[in-house]
């Protein structure tokens, strides 16, 4: 494998990675934390997971900005993945979609 087949693959599992991080920060977020707070006037739940996610989406930003540097990605992939970022549980689909091209570039390098 190439030197920057290697930095492709390992941009691509750290994007991978931060992408289920954020989409399991964004659900515990919305469906856990905002719902006690609101419900069970629980505000500390949002208080600790809030800036958790916040810190989690900094961090599949900086792997997409890393990712995408290395070139080969559309604009749509970018978007796609962006917006992913914002919908719950739509990081997830994200994941298996990271998965298939990082599969895709290793069958690649193999030829």
């Amino acid at each position: 494998m190439s030197g920057s087949h290697q930095l492709d693959r390992d941009a691509l599992r750290r994007l991978r990675l931060f992408a289920l991080v954020e989409g399991s920060t964004l659900i515990c977020l919305v469906f856990v934390a905002v719902p006690l707070k609101h419900l069970l006037d629980i505000p500390i739940a949002v208080r600790i997971v809030g800036p958790v996610h916040g810190t989690a989406f900094l961090a599949f930003l900086w792997a997409l900005t890393v990712a995408v540097s290395a070139g080969g990605w559309r604009p749509t992939d970018v978007a796609r993945l962006l917006i992913g970022a914002l919908v719950p549980f739509a990081s997830f689909a994200n994941e298996r979609w990271l998965r298939r091209k990082e599969c895709a570039l290793v069958a690649q390098s193999v030829r």
